[in-house]
């Protein structure tokens, strides 16, 4: 792959979906753009680049999810699903109290791991819903991931990391080799495709985001522009979950940390949010564990 080839495709992934790339990334595209263009009967990245150039959109959008297709695994890193569980939940129990509703976003749910493990969260906690309605929308940039997401389907593999077995047991059904969540918990989930670069004021409003591992590959300016329009998605006593290696601190005021809440940040618009005051606070809520 020659410099040129490498400034093309890095140019295109910016545009399309706000991945950066530094320069000695050409191993990953090498790992992840080959296969790709064996797929299409071409010989390596340079006859890949040359059809994208001629305007081949199709193979321009499999190259961009190939790309941007991340690792994800049921209650990834626990500790945000530990605080959704024990602080997040129950302070929105309350303040919605006379509407009974909650609305939960996941963005960028790669082939639906995450916005699983909070629909079994939910399923866990389901006397204390009852007669709610509640909804998770989770999206993502690739079509290929989302619909695999749909099917609810993984391997021996894929459920072994992350999901504890008591909670396979009885939330999946085997399917030969495989495993599928059952019915009810699926349909707590709707997919849709979206470009978090794109406007996506049509999703509503939300209690509670999701929106992890994927601001971390975006220039500053990019996840500047996306806080603040996470921010009139979300309720002003609202949260919003971010990874491990992603903040808001030095970037935008739109969002502050909670203390004692890693990853957990509440809209800047309010003195004391009311999802949960003790976590913005330091309170004597119990502390979330590996």
């Amino acid at each position: 792959m020659t410099p040129q080839e490498y400034e093309y495709l890095c140019k295109i992934l910016k545009e399309r979906s706000g991945l950066m790339l530094a320069a000695d990334k050409q191993y990953l595209i090498e790992s992840r753009l080959l296969p790709l263009a064996r797929r299409a009967g071409l010989t390596g990245i340079g006859d890949l680049v040359q059809k994208m150039k001629g305007g081949a959109d199709a193979l321009i959008v499999d190259v961009v999810e190939a790309m941007t297709t991340n690792e994800t695994f049921f209650f990834r890193d626990k500790i945000p699903f530990d605080n959704f569980k024990d602080t997040g939940v129950p302070g929105l129990i309350k303040a919605r109290a006379s509407r009974r509703t909650l609305r939960i976003w996941c963005a960028a749910a790669s082939t639906g791991q995450e916005p699983y493990s909070l629909a079994v969260l939910l399923k866990e906690m389901d006397a204390a819903l009852t007669g709610w309605r509640v909804e998770i929308v989770a999206t993502d940039l690739s079509q290929e991931v989302l619909e695999k997401s749909k099917s609810g389907i993984y391997s021996q593999f894929e459920v072994q990391r992350g999901l504890p077995i008591q909670l396979l047991v009885k939330y999946f059904d085997q399917v030969g080799e495989m495993w599928q969540i059952k019915p009810d918990v699926r349909s707590m989930v709707q997919f849709r495709q979206l470009n978090l670069l794109k406007d996506f004021s049509h999703l509503g409003k939300f209690d509670v985001i999701f929106c992890r591992n994927v601001l971390i590959y975006f220039d500053q300016q990019t996840k500047i522009d996306v806080f603040n329009r996470l921010l009139k998605a979300n309720e002003p006593d609202g949260c919003l979950f971010l990874g491990a290696a992603e903040t808001v601190v030095g970037l935008t005021n739109a969002y502050r940390p909670c203390q004692q809440r890693r990853g957990v940040y509440v809209p800047n618009l309010v003195a004391a949010p009311p999802l949960a005051p003790a976590m913005a606070t330091g309170g004597t809520l119990p502390l979330s564990r590996h």
